[in-house]
């Protein structure tokens, strides 16, 4: 399929409305097949409820009381942006702004405030994490927080956001990035990653100031040019990074902007004119951006990629190949390009290659492993009876922040309204659901005022929910890397946390992996596992687990051996080799379990049709 950019597929998002009603004749929730909502079956017909699916009012979750109000939720922090103290690069010195308590307080929130959490009670055990970096040249690791290799100024915001010691993804990738290497860093979720990248490229800014830019040619036409970009899949994740962002550039010269779809683009191309140094964006809104000539990526010294290996999944290579090779953004040996995620399997390390000049791979933990942080508990579920092992789990972990996976748009908006119904404070997030209602749920579930947050596969990535006590699969997915990701929002910088997965024969093909997971991170293997493949069958992870890929080339082909120095004007992008493309992008719904059945005993599934429509590509921009 062609790419199509997003200013020409404005209504393409409109296509699942179409599905959303209670009395659709295709196995919806109103049919005669076992409905939701069918009173000869006991279904779920009581009073308000009714209204269901179609009744916008009620899809915020919650009772509908987060589908009202303006769109400043999920606690994105861009109204800070004009009112937040900015520094100046004058004559070749940075200038900090003054201190401003007001902002530092909504910035960082209360010093003293005891239910703040930034590390956990094993952080000191990261310590004892096996990790590896290979490459040419290594630079030695840091043990601390110090000046240098860490910016002054730099320095005094970490200490405000109340982090004492570098996890160690953070030791490795600070002196690499200083060192002006490329990086591609595997670290087990919940490590510091966002840090690991933030901390040395905002400490790279502060020490050399901004790049120049061209005179604009038109008094009409200002765009802008930052010096920092930033790319993640998702809205969410996006929107994340950037009040991280906000945190550490505070006082500083560096002004940072960010750019997703679902969220007025005037009022994000606003904030932008008042200065972008540091661009966190997704890439099709992004793309949107150059193609209206708002961004101008000829000042880019530093390409971040978080969540790289989905970033590099078919489903956005093509967005990512259009932002650097077809617009006026460095070559390789010009930029320095970072890689940071919780998996990278080995064709996803040979696709990264074309990124990379001589880069440093970097693992902490095994790669594509859980931390042992977390406890995992597989529970032989059959799909009838899901709902009841999702009441009864709920009852052995009440009033725990839990964050309940499932694989479809329907379901998630089905369950959640089956909890409220319960009396559960919960809400849902999908991505058939307007911006600003994912970021009303997001910010419910943050500030504790919905318990439960229902999901698809879009908060399965690099989401950071303070005080996540369980995650549950109710469904599993169907391939083990999401699984690493799904856990990984529990049992975040050495918190600890439990994950409970309901299993069921149609997921047998999953058996072999999870195992080798089990086994892995130390966690009891269920007897009955073993019964869904043969003993000698080969785990599929096999590929995740292996280190650095160049070291088991012994092809003689010199991968990622080179060593371009960076004043070369040559790039790297454009190499035809297509091994990580094997299929399509496993983004977005898969089809799934969907009906639902309210009985005497509880809430039941039933393997009725209505599930998502096929893969309908990726909507996250």
């Amino acid at each position: 399929m062609p790419y199509i950019a997003p200013s020409k597929r404005r209504n393409l998002n409109q296509e699942g409305e179409q599905q959303s009603s209670f009395s659709n004749q295709q196995g919806d929730f109103n049919n005669d097949r076992g409905s939701f909502g069918n009173s000869g079956r006991g279904g779920y017909n009581r009073g308000g409820f009714n209204g269901g699916y179609s009744n916008r009012g009620g899809r915020g979750g919650f009772g509908g009381g987060f589908n009202r109000g303006g769109r400043g939720g999920f606690e994105t922090k861009s109204s800070l942006v004009s009112n937040s103290p900015h520094g100046s690069w004058v004559d070749g010195k940075h200038a900090p702004a003054q201190r401003n308590e007001a902002i530092e307080m909504k910035l960082f929130g209360k010093q003293d405030d005891p239910n703040f959490q930034a590390t956990g009670i094993n952080f000191d055990h990261y310590d004892a994490i096996e990790s590896e970096a290979t490459g040419n040249n290594v630079p030695e690791q840091i043990t601390s927080f110090t000046t240098p290799p860490i910016n002054e100024l730099l320095m005094e915001n970490i200490k405000l956001a109340r982090f004492t010691k570098p996890t160690p993804v953070q030791k490795h990738s600070i002196p690499i990035i200083a060192a002006k290497r490329d990086l591609m860093a595997c670290a087990q979720t919940g490590s510091g990653k966002t840090g690991g990248f933030l901390f040395p490229v905002l400490s790279e800014c502060f020490d050399n100031g901004p790049q120049p830019t061209p005179k604009p040619t038109s008094a009409y036409s200002r765009p802008v040019y930052p010096t920092a970009l930033i790319l993640a899949p998702t809205r969410e994740l996006v929107s994340q990074i950037y009040d991280e962002a906000n945190k550490f550039c505070y006082r500083s010269w560096v002004r940072p902007c960010v750019v997703y779809g679902g969220a007025p683009a005037e009022q994000q191309i606003s904030n932008m004119k008042r200065g972008c140094d540091l661009l966190v964006a997704a890439p099709g809104r992004l793309i949107d951006m150059v193609e209206r000539g708002v961004v101008k990526l000829s000042n880019v010294k530093y390409l971040v990629l978080d969540e790289a290996d989905r970033m590099l999944d078919m489903g956005f290579e093509p967005q990512i190949r259009k932002i650097v090779e077809e617009s006026d953004m460095p070559g390789s040996v010009e930029r320095q390009t970072l890689m940071f995620s919780a998996t990278f399997p080995t064709e996803i390390q040979q696709l990264a290659h074309d990124f990379l000049n001589d880069y440093i791979f970097c693992t902490i933990g095994r790669v594509g492993s859980t931390s042992e942080n977390i406890t995992q508990s597989v529970i032989m579920v059959d799909e009838d009876s899901k709902g009841n092992a999702l009441v009864d789990t709920f009852q052995q972990h009440s009033d725990e922040m839990t964050l309940v996976f499932v694989q479809t748009k329907r379901l998630a908006d089905g369950l959640t309204n089956f909890l409220i119904a319960s009396g559960y404070s919960a809400t849902a997030i999908h991505g058939d659901r307007s911006q600003a209602e994912r970021e009303r749920a997001l910010s419910a579930f943050r500030k504790g005022k919905a318990k439960i947050l229902v999901a698809t596969s879009v908060a399965a990535r690099g989401l950071d929910i303070p005080n996540v006590k369980l995650v549950i699969n109710y469904d599993l997915p169907p391939d083990i890397d999401d699984y690493v990701h799904r856990i990984g929002r529990t049992g975040r910088a050495g918190n600890t946390g439990t994950a409970i997965s309901f299993f069921s024969s149609e997921n047998h093909k999953l058996a072999a992996d999870l195992v080798a997971l089990l086994e892995e991170a130390k966690q009891e293997v269920p007897s009955f596992l073993f019964q869904f493949f043969q003993q000698k069958q080969r785990s599929n992870r096999t590929s995740n687990n292996s280190r650095d890929f160049r070291k088991n080339n012994n092809s003689g082909s010199g991968w990622g051996n080179k060593s371009t120095p960076r004043t070369n004007t040559g790039s790297t992008w454009g190499n035809n080799n297509s091994t990580g493309n094997n299929g399509s992008s496993t983004w977005g719904n898969r089809g799934g379990n969907s009906g639902f059945q309210r009985s005497g005993a509880g809430w039941n599934t039933e393997n009725t049709s209505y599930q998502s429509s096929g893969n309908s590509g990726n909507n996250w921009w």
